[in-house]
């Protein structure tokens, strides 16, 4: 059922109702739209009410619906909202809960708005890289004034429905723990009989020289919105409710709104919002796959990524164990703890009473005793199988039965860590992404013997945690680690052939990403890198990497832990600065393997760097270590600083069109080190059909 319809004394309830959060879906529009005429046509109703049964109001859109053909269907959202404005009987939305998009929207166009206290308040579509659709620009303002309506739209940060009391949005807010229906039937019963019955569209906005507000707004909001159309095309829309007459407004907006939901960064943000969805659902592993209980954690190591794991846990209410061999490294792991802890507090983003109990839940031991009866424990040692061994062997031997035995390795096989213990289906890799306690990433993989009740333990882990959960098969790298090494891989080529640092990271950087592959790498710490590739000379002999990396940990420049990498670093200053030594090395390097160095653009920088992602990205969808080409697109937006606005490597190439990405990875393939640009065949496949990886 998507809207419910009843009568009480003279007042005809209708109560929109698809669940989670009512969504305007085209059953709910066209059943509310049939219960306003429903209770025009009934001479014993003097009054309608609009509520929404559940969890909300109205969340706004049917997400379900969105860029379908429904969502532009007879009655559309602009339509219902008419019928609401234009009904001769008085309209009162009762909010409750939940009132965004489209929903507040809809109670805009309502004659009377009533609300209980901590309804959630918003329109959001600035997210999505767009603007309200349906009168939100025009209407907002009415209500709430010029400035604050400009805020929240802006913004499309939720207000609490009684911060509102006393503006012109809510004709009453009922006292918590009211009966909403009730109160707002009776408030409909006192003002059935009111005429001129009351439209927002026809009050005015009123701001003293709003023309220097508006273009301080211009400014303000330009210097913000970055590479976003959307915030700039809301401060212009919201500036017609104050410009232009009413259906002029409306009609502005509504060109704006179709001009933005083409744009590429709107699309990229709509994918990314419905990519992190659907991240959570794995095929074989229902919804309703029961989970363990985990009250209690414990992590392997204190280190720097140790101690970021245990703070998840700890902003989480899970009291968290950490275990280290030696005192000192406790003690050290726990005073950086305390310190990152400190600085929020100082910042004003942790009260002192939470910053005593994350504290509080957080302990440390020396002894595997001590942790056996975790729910949960993650191994966050040094990333070497023989050391994995020791540490999985002996949890196998002290950990309760049930409890989940999880790793936190960026490239180890998985199935090999598992096989270390007689219990392979309590064990999964859950590897967080450093700062482990800000980064939204964790990549979960999936062992061939993991549990689907571990899985789904883990998914439902992500989630508590405030994390982007995606799920990997077993390979080397996993999804993210596997195709960032042949993005390294082309910048050390670049180097080789004629680029330097400095210009690569500068590409790739304008192109959209924070920090380009060098400065990357100088903040892991390059000898990260060197003891992969000192591995990889060993397993897979065959694959060439560029030298330059190498000889720069020769020099022993590891980084900005050394004050020296790729770049030179001051004490106390995270400034890159170009070297002489390292560039001079660089060139010397290209003559010893007799290169003759060349110009390189940054649009070849860019297309090799990116495409190398895309093109092992597609490896990865073919083989089923993702399972989806919008999974990739998570891990490389929520872990690896892909730009936002260009939706992740998978989506960009899309966008790109993937004959043309084809066509440049054939190319690059003529050049030297070619063998690195062996087309992927699902490449190939989508490129012959004219299709994308996201269908």
């Amino acid at each position: 059922m998507s809207a419910e319809y009843a009568v009480q004394g003279s007042v005809a309830v209708i109560t929109l109702n698809n669940p989670p959060v009512n969504g305007l879906g085209h059953a709910t529009r066209t059943a509310a739209v049939e219960g306003v005429r429903r209770a025009l046509d009934d001479a014993a109703v003097k009054a309608i009410v609009i509520t929404g049964a559940g969890k909300a109001f109205s969340g706004g859109a049917d997400i379900k619906e969105f860029n379908s053909p429904k969502a532009l269907q007879e009655p559309t959202l602009h339509s219902l909202i008419r019928v609401v404005e234009n009904s001769t009987k008085p309209v009162v939305a009762a909010i409750h809960s939940v009132a965004m998009g489209g929903g507040l929207e809809l109670a805009l166009g309502a004659n009377y708005r009533v609300a209980l206290p901590g309804a959630q308040i918003a329109l959001p579509e600035v997210k999505l890289g767009l603007l309200p659709g349906a009168g939100g620009t025009q209407r907002l303002p009415r209500v709430l004034g010029l400035e604050m309506a400009l805020n929240m739209i802006v913004s499309g940060a939720p207000m609490q429905s009684e911060k509102l009391a006393g503006t012109g949005i809510f004709d009453e807010i009922f006292p918590a723990g009211t009966d909403l229906i009730a109160a707002a039937v009776a408030f409909a019963e006192k003002i059935a009989d009111v005429r001129p019955l009351p439209k927002v569209r026809d009050r005015k906005v009123d701001y003293p020289n709003h023309e220097a507000f508006l273009q301080f707004s211009r400014n303000t909001v330009k210097a913000v919105a970055g590479p976003f159309p959307a915030p700039l095309e809301c401060v212009e829309t919201v500036a017609a409710s104050i410009t232009m007459k009413f259906e002029d407004g409306l009609k502005f907006e509504r060109e704006r709104f179709l001009h933005l939901i083409q744009t590429p960064e709107s699309k990229s943000l709509r994918h990314a919002f419905f990519a992190e969805r659907v991240a959570s659902k794995v095929p074989d592993v229902p919804s309703d796959t029961p989970v363990r209980e985990i009250r209690k954690a414990a992590v392997i190591g204190a280190g720097t990524m140790g101690g970021g794991i245990a703070m998840n846990f700890a902003n989480a209410g899970i009291p968290v164990m950490l275990l280290e061999t030696k005192q000192e490294a406790l003690d050290k792991g726990i005073a950086i703890i305390r310190k990152n802890y400190e600085n929020t507090l100082k910042k004003g983003k942790l009260t002192q009473e939470k910053f005593e109990q994350r504290m509080a839940a957080i302990s440390g031991t020396l002894d595997y005793a001590a942790i056996a009866d975790a729910d949960i424990v993650i191994e966050a040692v040094f990333e070497d199988m023989v050391v994995k061994e020791t540490v999985f062997r002996k949890l196998d031997e002290v950990m309760k039965q049930g409890a989940i035995l999880a790793s936190n390795t960026s490239t180890l096989d998985l199935d090999k860590i598992a096989a270390f213990t007689k219990r392979p289906q309590d064990v999964i890799g859950l590897h967080f992404f450093s700062p482990a306690n800000v980064m939204k990433l964790l990549e979960i993989v999936r062992g061939k013997e993991t549990g689907k009740d571990v899985l789904a333990t883990a998914l439902a882990l992500s989630k508590k945690l405030k994390k982007t959960g995606v799920v990997s098969g077993v390979c080397d790298g996993f999804i993210g680690n596997r195709m960032i090494e042949q993005y390294f891989r082309q910048a050390g080529f670049l180097l080789e052939e004629g680029a330097l640092p400095e210009q690569v990271d500068k590409a790739i950087e304008k192109f959209g990403f924070p920090m380009g592959p060098f400065r990357m790498s100088d903040l892991a710490g390059n000898d990260i890198g060197w003891y992969i590739r000192k591995r990889r000379y060993v397993e897979k002999p065959e694959i060439a990497y560029s030298k330059t990396a190498d000889l720069l940990c020769e020099m022993g420049r590891f980084g900005q832990k050394t004050s020296a990498g790729w770049y030179d670093y001051k004490e106390g200053d995270r400034k890159a600065y170009p070297s002489t030594v390292v560039n001079d090395m660089i060139v010397k390097h290209s003559a010893d393997i007799g290169v003759q160095r060349r110009k390189i653009s940054d649009m070849e920088i860019v297309e090799r760097l990116v495409f190398a992602l895309v093109n092992e990205g597609a490896l990865i969808l073919e083989e089923g270590i993702a399972l989806r080409a919008s999974d990739i697109d998570m891990v490389y937006l929520t872990g690896y600083g892909f730009p936002l606005h260009r939706g992740g490597p998978m989506f960009y190439a899309d966008t790109v069109g993937l004959p043309n990405v084809l066509a440049a990875i054939e190319g690059f393939a003529k050049g030297r080190h070619g063998e690195a640009w062996q087309p992927a065949p699902l490449l190939l496949k989508l490129a012959g059909e004219g299709k994308g990886f996201n269908g």
